[in-house]
């Protein structure tokens, strides 16, 4: 994704203690964030979280290792469905790529069913590991959205199989085409996930005039239909949301509370 873009990024729920590294009985009160594009030098901004996600590449273990002792829960982002021109290992797999990557410049779809990316996958796994992340928030498994032909329904099911070796909890974020193929043909997605997040249930980000705007009632009613057929399923259920607007705020709380998901409202697309 553009990490250019500077807007901040804002969690609702309110803050009754503020967690410290090394804080003797910390007690994190906000319970989920997103926060993709944060700077590290910026840590002190996610402090008091239940769960984060963060981009580990670009932190250390020492930095983990200060939100886990406040309290927090560290996922790691990991981009198996694309490649972005930012990484230090673009230039080892640019020539694996599929197609441009709609509203994100700096990102081309990858052929996830090529053994070297996968190879490589587990060695950027493993190193994610080594820093102390407790799980992985995997994206772009809408790569079999775009390109949804059998080797690469077969070479996500690799990558995501081998994430649930390490018994660690694994969030796919969207992939909604996928996970539903995958549960059709198996029965269950127990197997290659532990969790959903879904963007954009209730809200949408309009990336042609910089705004944001209320979902399309078919495209909610589509997405609450898929994320509680995931968690029928046995999966937990996270929302990532964009958007300003109390109602629609007051919405997806609503709905959260009534089912029991959890979920994250950004005021920026660049989650940082």
């Amino acid at each position: 994704m553009d990490r250019k873009l500077q807007l901040t990024a804002v969690m609702l729920s309110a803050v009754l203690t503020i967690c410290g590294c090394g804080a003797e009985n910390a007690v994190c009160e906000k319970d989920y964030g997103v926060f993709l594009s944060l700077d590290p030098s910026d840590i002190d901004k996610i402090k008091g979280y239940r769960t984060v996600v963060i981009d580990a590449q670009y932190y250390s273990e020492e930095d983990i290792a200060c939100l886990k002792e406040q309290g927090s829960e560290v996922y790691s982002y990991l981009n198996i469905g694309s490649l972005e021109n930012f990484r230090d290992y673009y230039e080892n797999f640019s020539g694996y790529t599929l197609g441009k990557y709609d509203n994100w410049d700096e990102e081309e779809w990858i052929n996830v069913a090529s053994s070297e990316w996968q190879t490589f996958l587990v060695s950027l796994e493993n190193e994610l590991l080594e820093k102390g992340i407790d799980g992985f928030f995997t994206d772009n498994c809408d790569v079999y959205y775009n390109y949804p032909e059998d080797e690469i329904f077969d070479g996500l099911t690799v990558i995501l199989k081998q994430l649930m070796t390490y018994g660690k909890p694994v969030i796919i974020n969207g992939g909604d085409t996928y996970v539903t193929a995958y549960r059709e043909k198996y029965g269950s997605a127990k197997g290659i996930m532990t969790g959903v997040d879904q963007e954009s249930v209730f809200s949408r980000i309009d990336f042609e005039n910089g705004s944001f705007s209320e979902q399309g009632k078919e495209e909610q009613e589509y997405f609450k239909g898929y994320v509680e057929a995931c968690n029928k399923d046995g999966a937990d259920v996270f929302l990532l949301e964009y958007t300003t607007d109390r109602r629609l705020i007051e919405q997806i709380e609503d709905y959260c509370s009534e089912k029991r998901f959890r979920f994250y409202i950004s005021d920026s697309a660049e989650l940082d």
